[in-house]
């Protein structure tokens, strides 16, 4: 008999959320090479094989239809504990970077409240939209900035800092606005 679309969305081994599944084993390989071995070209290869790996998993979900509903929760958690990690990492040698983490985890604390709301009134789980897409960009890019040029200025540290916290008050706001409309609609 052949998969339905809704049973594909049900699927959990597939080769997008193994991929997801890699990333998180990654994290603390992260942690490791930047606290503890101080192997900052290593930590940036590491973190460029997850953003990598991040890039093929959905790409391959879409592509072969593989999106699966545990895919859209696990991909951005992957994507969350990997850069939350990375800016503790980070946080022992860049102010700046304090309040970026915080920008971070406020907003995902907002996320995550309002899209269990979500899903359970709307009984979807949604895609990450083109924002969140970005704000996941400029935040790698700060967070490999900070890690190949070791001795950044605490003024451009401060700046980048700005930057990625700017586009995650971005995304913010306009995933709020799109959970707002979800759950009027779905009363």
């Amino acid at each position: 008999m052949a998969d339905t679309s809704r049973d594909k969305r049900k699927r959990i081994v597939t080769i997008p959320n193994l991929l997801s599944l890699f990333r998180l084993l990654l994290v603390p390989v992260i942690a490791w090479l930047y606290c503890w071995k101080g192997d900052y070209p290593l930590t940036a290869f590491v973190l460029l094989l997850s953003g990598a790996t991040d890039i093929a998993d959905g790409l391959i979900a879409r592509r072969f239809h593989m999106v699966s509903d545990l895919g859209k929760v696990l991909d951005p958690v992957a994507d969350k504990l990997t850069q939350t990690v990375a800016l503790v990492c980070l946080l022992t040698r860049f102010q700046a970077v304090w309040w970026l983490l915080g920008v971070l985890v406020f907003k995902e604390t907002v996320m995550t409240i309002m899209g269990i709301l979500v899903i359970r009134r709307t009984k979807a789980v949604y895609s990450a939209a083109w924002h969140g897409k970005l704000a996941t960009c400029v935040l790698y890019a700060v967070i490999f900035t900070h890690i190949v040029w070791y001795n950044v200025p605490q003024s451009v540290s401060a700046a980048l800092a700005a930057a990625g916290a700017a586009c995650i008050l971005l995304s913010l706001v306009l995933y709020t606005a799109a959970n707002l409309r979800r759950l009027k609609e779905n009363r």
